[in-house]
């Protein structure tokens, strides 16, 4: 439905956009994670066709809009709707500020008339038409942003950080509102944002943007367990990142020297190969040191170097040898007892890293 072909995009001497490829398919809802500044937002409003790109195709539904003439793209950005990251309200009510993209199109006032409530009852804020726009929270009036967008029906729902600045109970009404529409509609969903866990739960597929550049596209899984490189990894929370060789490999199930550390993983490459090693915190499970031993085919002792609460869980630095970062709930961190500085056995799993053959530069 959405095709980027090498698309560059620059403002000025900036250079925003380097070189990005990527297909949205129909009825999906496509992902862009990165950092501020990153280049999501010129990615959503080139796809809006906001902006034109320096060099590259984009390609709408089959058709290159990149340098189609203003009165030739009207159509097809009538057929997509965008929702800002700071939807700034219109004098007047609440119907007003959804109907204005109806009236642009030259709907008539009954079409309206029916349209709006429905908008409204479809977002969680039936009965809201005669109040003052100016008058809602941030959630609300995020949540009128979208009723702007749906009423009009479109094919494509563009949505730049719609969350960003909302309470925990607003990003949720948001995220279940965005599953909604694509499960109800059909619509193709274009979704910026920098929260990774938001991405994970929204997204059928996922674009990691790093410094204008597409790092990796992917599943939910294979963004957030397999990254491609390290950039990725540091991005969506893969803190342990290792190189070492493979030094024995039987089946598949390899022993990659780390340091002088030996860790056991996965994976088809032979016997001294450079890899790099990727694993997730949350992989690390912790048990005394005399008690019941772990099933896990990594087993260490290492002492806690660092302690950082993190609401109901905490992310403690470890030296086992390698260095390692885990997460634990608060309440598993009481019952065993932990503290900085004291020795405490782990274990993770053979499967929990993921491996990558590491290729010179």
């Amino acid at each position: 439905m959405i095709d980027f072909d090498q698309v560059v995009m620059n403002f000025g001497e900036k250079e925003v956009l380097k070189d990005i490829s990527f297909s949205i398919k129909s009825g999906e809802i496509f992902t862009f994670i990165g950092p501020s500044g990153s280049g999501k937002t010129t990615i959503l409003r080139l796809i809006d066709m906001l902006e034109r790109p320096t060099s590259g195709n984009i390609s709408i539904e089959g058709t290159d809009v990149s340098s189609l003439k203003d009165r030739d793209r009207i159509p097809i950005r009538r057929k997509m709707s965008m929702v800002f990251q700071k939807p700034s309200p219109l004098r007047g009510t609440v119907f007003d500020n959804v109907a204005i993209g109806l009236w642009f199109r030259k709907v008539s006032n009954e079409e309206i008339k029916a349209r709006v409530p429905e908008a409204l009852d479809l977002v969680g804020l039936k009965g809201y038409e005669n109040r003052k726009a100016g008058t809602l929270s941030g959630g609300e009036m995020q949540r009128v942003a979208i009723a702007r967008a749906v009423s009009t029906k479109p094919d494509i729902l563009l949505l730049d950080e719609p969350t960003a600045n909302l309470d925990p109970a607003s990003t949720e009404k948001i995220e279940s509102l965005i599953s909604a529409l694509k499960e109800r509609f059909g619509i193709t969903v274009v979704l910026s944002t920098h929260d990774m866990v938001q991405g994970q739960r929204l997204a059928d597929r996922i674009a990691v943007v790093i410094d204008g550049r597409i790092g990796q596209i992917g599943t939910s899984k294979e963004i957030f367990y397999h990254p491609m490189n390290k950039a990725v990894a540091n991005m969506v929370g893969v803190e342990n990142i290792f190189e070492g060789v493979v030094a024995t490999n039987e089946g598949g199930l390899a022993s990659i020297d780390v340091n002088g550390a030996s860790i056991i993983a996965t994976t088809p490459l032979p016997t001294g190969t450079p890899v790099i090693l990727y694993m997730r915190p949350e992989d690390i499970t912790f048990h005394l040191i005399d008690g019941v031993k772990s099933s896990a085919r990594n087993e260490f002792t290492g002492r806690i170097t660092k302690v950082l609460p993190m609401g109901p869980n905490a992310r403690l630095k470890i030296d086992a040898g390698v260095k390692l970062t885990a997460v634990i709930t608060q309440r598993s961190y009481e019952e065993l007892d932990l503290a900085l500085g004291k020795e405490i056995g782990l274990a993770f799993k053979a499967s929990a890293i993921h491996v990558v053959e590491q290729r010179s530069s």
